[in-house]
């Protein structure tokens, strides 16, 4: 039988990074889950599901933060999850992996390949086992129907298209 590891969101991060005028912005979700089903030292046979409250974006700028919850980005009042369902994991090296899976997305599914690396397994002091990961993929934003944008008068757009994803995972064993 396979184990189940839930995602611990107290020691975990989920982050973004788009291109903003001539910069970039950083952005986090704040409210996450997700299970991992089979051994995190060979994920070639496991399973893995995730889900983001979009709500709970945060750029440290409020006012950029609700603009985000609009139908102009994520549209929260009507696609308030994004979730990502794996398909197939491959082995790339030593602890690295490639995830494939469905993203979804304001109700578009496409399917996404996530880099995974196996940071490493350990016993808490509290008696759990714990499973440590880091992830990222990128995706054009595009692709799931976010497509607002403002021309600027020097020429170019203020947000770029392409958009990663950065995850910092560690995982309890159930018991």
């Amino acid at each position: 039988m396979a184990d189940t590891w839930t995602i611990d969101p107290t020691h975990s991060q989920v982050g973004f990074v788009v291109r903003h005028l001539v910069s970039k912005v950083r952005g986090s979700f704040q409210e996450f889950s997700g299970t991992i089903t089979g051994d995190p030292t060979d994920l070639t046979t496991a399973s893995a599901e995730f889900a983001v409250v979009m709500q709970s974006v945060n750029t440290n700028q409020p006012d950029r933060d609700n603009h985000l919850r609009t139908s102009d980005f994520f549209d929260v009042a009507n696609y308030p999850t994004m979730a990502f369902q794996s398909t197939s994991i491959t082995k790339t090296g030593d602890t690295e992996y490639t995830v494939r899976g469905d993203l979804t997305l304001r109700g578009v599914t496409k399917s996404v390949d996530v880099k995974v690396e196996f940071l490493g397994i350990g016993d808490d002091p509290w008696g759990n086992t714990r499973a440590g990961f880091e992830a990222s993929a990128r995706i054009n934003r595009k692709d799931f129907g976010v497509n607002w944008n403002q021309v600027l008068e020097a020429g170019g757009v203020m947000v770029g298209d392409t958009v990663d994803i950065h995850l910092e995972l560690e995982t309890i064993k159930q018991k």
